[in-house]
């Protein structure tokens, strides 16, 4: 079994997420626990940067954080996170062992479901710049988003409300209503990109395959943690929903 590593603290509620989703694949495949090696950083801190477009700040603790993710023994990389995504590409030139991308984990599923036109929630960092979507559109999916009112209100109830574990029904009525009128407008699924939404809004919650970008990005992370080069403990992703209820 190889080791995944995390970056995590992105927030610390998402990165409990991501452990819990690999340890049961890797416990369902295996009646094993996942080896996990995780280098946190400060939620509020990458926030700042994020919003003062402190941009060489945040790279250079990624990629530092990075490097000490693999000299822990990591195998594989994770960024738990949608919108630091933004430096996947610079984080992956400075290391030697596999970034897996969370838009590939992503498209790969939603490709699987035959759907070509996505919506997409997520913060506006990650909704308003050309890395996250540019990325999708590669995989040949046409890209809905909210408008930027909606945009703006998303972005205010990761950061302060899901990010810090509040769960307000006020705010899941919202996120349903603007999942619906992404539906008017043709979404043929829904992906979360943000890795916080997912605690508060389930399948159950819509009409379209919704699809957890945390989950996805679990998922390719333990099959390449798992795999054997014949195959014996490779997962099929056919087997596997494309969201997951904690």
């Amino acid at each position: 079994m190889k080791t995944i590593g995390m970056i995590g603290g992105l927030s610390w509620k998402s990165t409990s997420l991501y452990c819990t989703y690999m340890n049961e694949l890797t416990h369902d495949a295996l009646s094993h626990c996942a080896h996990l090696v995780i280098q946190g950083m400060d939620f509020t801190q990458v926030t700042e940067w994020m919003d003062r477009q402190e941009y060489d700040l945040l790279k250079n603790a990624l990629i530092e954080t990075a490097c000490e993710v693999e000299e822990m023994g990591a195998d594989c990389l994770l960024l738990c996170s949608n919108t630091v995504h933004l430096f996947a590409d610079e984080v992956q030139q400075a290391i030697s062992i596999p970034l897996i991308h969370i838009c590939d984990a992503s498209a790969a599923s939603i490709h699987s479901y035959s759907i070509r036109k996505i919506g997409v929630l997520g913060t506006k960092h990650a909704l308003e710049q050309d890395f996250y979507i540019n990325r999708l559109q590669e995989h040949n999916l046409e890209v809905l988003s909210p408008d930027y009112r909606d945009r703006e209100w998303i972005h205010d109830v990761i950061i302060n409300e899901l990010s810090k574990g509040i769960l307000s029904p006020r705010s899941k009525a919202r996120f349903q209503s603007i999942i619906q009128n992404l539906i008017t407008e043709g979404a043929e699924g829904i992906l979360l990109t943000c890795t916080e939404i997912p605690l508060l809004i389930g399948q159950n919650d819509v009409s379209v395959p919704l699809f957890d970008t945390a989950y996805l990005h679990s998922l390719q992370a333990v099959q390449f943690s798992l795999s054997r080069i014949n195959g014996q403990y490779k997962i099929p992703i056919s087997k596997l929903s494309v969201y997951n209820e904690v």
